[in-house]
């Protein structure tokens, strides 16, 4: 059993995302109530090749334990040889292979939710990393390819046969991509057949939503991905729906423009994505995700997606709580979000 189910614990996890869940976002998200946190996922091949910018996927802090390690790839045994290494390197708390993502540059390389058409294949890479490492092994999947052929059940069973320890599994198939919505009665299917522990995965937006899918299904923990780009005080909103019963107040504006400064600083004094400007041109999309529940939120993305400068982004903070934004906003508004 991997240590945080122990004890009936029910763990929040913060979803792997490309281009989002960086070392810097991981760790604010730790802060707000995320138990286990998962890496961006990283080409196995890169990790071989010792391509230094794969390498820097890797990275993580000790006080973001505990954090997986997320890789893609179709070879087995090349696939737990960069398992090793990185466990070597860097002694994650657990490895996680991606079978979920939809993009079609990875699955045009047989990688990601392609593999649930070849399960064989699956199989193999799953045990290839397991019988390579000294760590725990999870992974996160779709419930199938299409909506003709959802085959969760088989594709569980093949990954604890090969001693897969958790199992991770978003509602949709790779077709839908994140259209529609997440088929929870699959999930939940899965997690009273499974002999691991199943995290349940998609549209989960509050504390609520966390709560039904505990009571209703058997899933040991949930997955949390896109809410909590846009609002990641959703680990602690969930935390005290799961002890009250109740919605906590969302994150006031003062809140929000504090997470955001510090964000974007954490950024640019990271050099992770070059100089400043270079920074904030990559932050601009985070920026506008954290302003979507925001009296007159369509003003700031406005401003955000020609941001610059950490100075610029005080400015344009600064002329949106002093009411200067155009359009239909009044500094009386803004006052009132801020007190909320």
């Amino acid at each position: 059993m991997l240590p945080w189910f122990s004890n009936d614990a029910f763990p929040l996890y913060l979803a792997p995302m490309a281009g989002v869940t960086d070392y810097i976002f991981r760790g604010l998200c730790k802060e707000l109530g995320a138990d286990v946190l998962v890496t961006e996922f990283v080409s196995a091949e890169g990790i071989l090749q010792a391509d230094h910018r794969t390498r820097a996927y890797t990275e993580f802090e000790d006080s973001h334990r505990p954090v997986g390690v997320q890789l893609f790839g179709a070879d087995g045994q090349r696939m737990g040889e960069a398992a090793r290494k990185i466990v070597d390197w860097k002694q994650p708390d657990f490895i996680d292979i991606n079978f979920g993502c939809p993009v079609n540059k990875v699955v045009s390389k047989n990688g990601g939710s392609s593999l649930l058409k070849d399960c064989p294949l699956l199989s193999s890479v799953a045990s290839g990393i397991v019988k390579a490492v000294s760590v725990p092994v999870t992974a996160k999947m779709r419930i199938g390819w299409d909506q003709n052929s959802i085959n969760a059940l088989e594709v569980i069973k093949r990954l604890e046969d090969a001693g897969i320890q958790a199992i991770a599994i978003h509602g949709r198939t790779k077709a839908q991509g994140y259209s529609g919505q997440a088929d929870w009665d699959v999930i939940a299917e899965c997690a009273a057949a499974a002999s691991v522990p199943i995290i349940g995965n998609g549209d989960i937006a509050t504390g609520a939503d966390v709560e039904r899918h505990r009571r209703n299904t058997s899933v040991r923990g949930v997955m949390i991905g896109r809410a909590a780009m846009m609002n990641p005080w959703i680990f602690t909103e969930a935390k005290a729906y799961l002890a009250t019963g109740t919605q906590p107040p969302p994150a006031t504006a003062e809140q929000r423009f504090g997470f955001i400064r510090r964000h974007a600083s954490l950024a640019v004094n990271s050099r992770r994505y070059g100089d400043e400007f270079q920074t904030m041109r990559a932050m601009r999309n985070r920026l506008m995700n954290y302003t979507k529940f925001l009296p007159g939120g369509k003003h700031l993305r406005n401003r955000f997606c020609h941001v610059g400068s950490l100075s610029e982004l005080e400015d344009i903070i600064a002329d949106y709580l002093a009411g200067k934004m155009p359009g239909p906003f009044e500094h009386d508004v803004v006052a009132t979000a801020i007190a909320a």
